[in-house]
């Protein structure tokens, strides 16, 4: 490429929702001028290939197959995506390049592919399209998505459920389109749908489909995608507010004390299961220094480890962990703990307020736990070992 090539801004448009992500495309390729889609439908990947289609408001200006790479259909999709973006860009008559990300494919992932290949791409803006009537039952579908015919890989185990929460949790945009029978936008949606989707999406901006020239701004304005990764990585994330309105609850709840592994475990699935969705970090008395990760939704839970607590790390290594994440540590600072604490955040209709706070501060040490320090916490059962150290 040579210096003088045509940027060329590039928008990610995903979701779950079929229609309503059709929707929200149609309505940029016709609000935009000089924008074009670009779309690889990943279901014909049983044929060995990606489908991949490239087209304006008037018609189909082309088409052709990416090879799997792998057996892996999202691969295909990777290793295809750039080079049809710069393609596009090559022939500069192109205002905005609309990637259609394909049902289960999360908008991070791609984001982090054409922010990486630089000039002459910009990505401008990341969007999820959402029927906001159907937000709370995919939350609560915790079928695999290998079951429901959408998995991007013959290894993909994800669930429809914390798919869709990622879908969500990631965006700028989240643009409210058309329901599957046609209607009008939040047609068949009443206020508990509307507010659920407004909680669990606090830095996102929601734009409705059809308010003419609204959406393509919206998806021009600009995007950080380190930023963006910022804000849904556990150790700073930027988690749902406490609110309650239209029955619809979101409880932020922190604390400075860590969880009784054992009394923890036992309470997982009452926990998991309180919320349509739950996020946030915490730790565990037996792992003082290991900061976890908690994501649910569905009906299933995710507890991971994601590196040492900042506290963990000798002063000299500071340096080298992202602004975002010491910012974090430092709202959270403790004289005696440093950025250690327990930050979880549960949100759903009608959530059971007073008895999750019970159940969650049952969980922690008592005081003559937690008068016995490190040392004694040390002689904790393990109770999490097989799950945060699986044999491989």
């Amino acid at each position: 490429m040579s210096g003088g090539q045509v940027r060329l801004p590039v928008a990610i448009v995903a979701g779950l929702h079929a229609d309503a992500r059709r929707a929200a495309v149609e309505e940029i390729l016709r609000t935009v001028p000089g924008s074009v889609a670009l779309h690889h439908d990943l279901t014909s990947a049983v044929d060995s290939a990606v489908h991949r289609t490239v087209r304006d408001a008037d018609a189909l200006l082309g088409s052709g197959d990416a090879p799997l790479v792998n057996d892996c259909a999202c691969c295909a999709l990777r290793e295809d995506l750039v080079p049809e973006l710069l393609r596009l860009a090559e022939e500069g008559r192109y205002r905005l390049a609309v990637v259609e990300l394909w049902d289960s494919v999360e908008p991070q992932a791609m984001a982090g592919v054409i922010a990486a290949a630089g000039a002459p791409l910009a990505l401008t803006g990341v969007a999820t399209a959402v029927d906001p009537a159907l937000v709370l039952p995919y939350l609560s579908n915790g079928d695999d998505l290998a079951d429901a015919g959408l998995a991007a890989a013959p290894t993909d185990q994800r669930t429809v459920a914390d798919t869709f929460a990622r879908q969500l949790e990631y965006p700028t945009v989240i643009v409210l389109a058309e329901d599957g029978s046609g209607g009008e936008v939040g047609e068949c949606a009443d206020d508990s749908d509307r507010a659920l989707l407004a909680q669990l999406t606090p830095g996102a901006r929601p734009v409705r489909v059809g308010r003419d020239g609204a959406l393509g701004a919206a998806l021009l304005a600009g995007f950080d995608a380190a930023a963006a990764a910022a804000r849904v990585h556990p150790a700073c994330a930027l988690l749902p507010q406490e609110c309650d309105g239209h029955g619809v609850s979101t409880l932020v709840w922190r604390c400075e004390r860590p969880f009784h592994p054992q009394r923890l475990y036992t309470a997982l699935e009452d926990l998991t299961c309180a919320a349509a969705r739950s996020r946030g970090r915490f730790w565990l008395a037996d792992r003082p220094d290991t900061l976890l990760s908690w994501d649910a939704a569905g009906g299933a839970l995710c507890v991971e480890s994601v590196g040492p607590w900042l506290a963990a790390l000798p002063e000299a290594a500071w340096e080298m962990v992202p602004a975002e994440r010491r910012v974090a540590a430092s709202l959270d600072w403790h004289a005696e703990h440093g950025d250690r604490c327990q930050y979880l955040t549960f949100t759903s209709p009608g959530l059971d307020r007073d008895g999750l706070l019970a159940l969650l501060d049952s969980c922690l040490l008592t005081d003559d736990e937690y008068a016995a320090g490190r040392k004694g916490w040390r002689e904790l059962p393990r109770t999490f070992d097989d799950l945060l150290d699986p044999v491989a």
